[in-house]
């Protein structure tokens, strides 16, 4: 007899045969980078715990203290009885950060790209999107219900033809892009897309969760990297990598803020950021601005390992994600297991996730040089 469900367990059997079966792996330990996970320590190189703040004991602190404060949960939407005193000054320390105007937090990064793309633009408009971002973008576009277009990984041409051939047709036009594309380690060239749009008549967003903290000068991003703090644009980002709590933020100027807190429905209609997480991410981003040494470290450590991985077929990359490519998923699931066994913890990447099969290494400030030259000791292909 068959029931309506029958199929769900044929199409899990096809990702089986594909090699695209994933399941989660349980970290048993504080994290940082070493970790305990199934029985054995292993070095992390698995993390977006760029600055090793997730367990930073002033985080630690200023979670415990919020909590025996507020409690453990926010209670309500921010429109209801969500809102804590601490929301808003997270959100002027972001504003502070990113040298903007005003900042909204969000209670996830994936929220905060859907609920801002979708208040944006509708089915009357355009979005031209990096065909390699983050799934948090495509997906707000595609609900977005307007006109979707990927343009190739950074190229600026494709997307000005694109620009110049369908742009007429829209009232409204949205760029969105990654600034560190997570799966590849890459940044756009933003200078220049920031002309493009201005020259095109188009809002740009970018997503700034694997720049905030580690790139610039102060950590700010890739905005300030490229020196465009100023510039009109939107910027999002998260809390839960280099800041080390959880949560998503969209800052820019105060009328785009103002405008998000009345139509952006995954922040009018989901529960506040937790008290914990809020508290946690002040003290983050605290320490991003008061520490540069750590971001130098963390930067001496991915010089470092890109120096000597020079002889292995890296993806391009200008951030502390370095991935290796694989020539498919069962060479990577491979490699993986020998790297586990070698007491390195880096997972493979795998379609659908990414085009191509890799190996994607996250480097940390807090990793020392005797972790870092264990991987390249066993980064030998057979």
């Amino acid at each position: 007899m068959t029931t309506p469900y029958d199929w769900i367990a044929k199409s899990l059997n096809t990702i089986h045969q594909a090699n695209w079966y994933r399941t989660p792996k349980t970290i048993t330990s504080h994290p940082g980078p070493i970790v305990e996970l199934e029985g054995r320590s292993l070095i992390n190189f698995a993390s977006n715990d760029y600055l090793g703040l997730a367990g930073h004991p002033h985080l630690i602190e200023a979670a415990i203290t919020a909590t025996e404060k507020y409690g453990t949960g926010s209670t309500g939407s921010r429109l209801l009885s969500g809102h804590r005193d601490i929301h808003r000054h997270l959100e002027l320390k972001i504003a502070n950060l990113k040298q903007t105007e005003d900042a909204i937090v969000f209670s996830s990064g994936y929220l905060a790209n859907l609920g801002t793309i979708t208040a944006l633009v509708g089915q009357r408009d355009l979005i031209l999107s990096d065909q390699y971002n983050h799934s948090s973008l495509k997906n707000g576009a595609k609900l977005s219900n307007a006109k979707f277009i990927d343009y190739k990984h950074c190229d600026l041409q494709d997307l000005q033809d694109k620009l110049q051939q369908y742009r007429p047709q829209y009232s409204h036009c949205l760029i969105i892009t990654d600034t560190v594309f997570s799966m590849d380690g890459d940044i756009c060239q933003l200078s220049e897309l920031l002309d493009l749009a201005e020259s095109m008549d188009c809002m740009l967003l970018v997503d700034e969760a694997h720049a905030t903290g580690i790139m610039g000068k102060n950590g700010a991003g890739c905005v300030e990297y490229f020196g465009c703090t100023g510039r009109s644009l939107i910027q999002m980002g998260t809390l839960s990598k280099a800041i080390g709590s959880l949560g998503g933020y969209v800052a820019g100027n105060a009328v785009l803020i103002d405008f998000l807190r009345n139509r952006a429905a995954t922040w009018i209609y989901t529960t506040a950021l937790s008290p914990a997480d809020t508290a946690a991410a002040i003290a983050g981003i605290e320490i991003i601005q008061s520490e540069p040494q750590r971001r130098e470290k963390l930067w001496q450590n991915v010089n470092y390992l890109k120096q000597k991985l020079t002889h292995l077929n890296c993806l391009p990359s200008d951030s502390p994600i370095i991935c290796l490519e694989c020539a498919n998923p069962t060479q990577a699931l491979e490699l993986a297991k020998k790297l586990t066994i070698a007491g390195i913890f880096a997972p493979a990447i795998r379609p659908p996730t990414v085009p191509t099969s890799r190996i994607r290494f996250t480097v940390m400030a807090t990793h020392e040089t005797a972790h870092l030259q264990q991987l390249i000791n066993n980064l030998v292909y057979d």
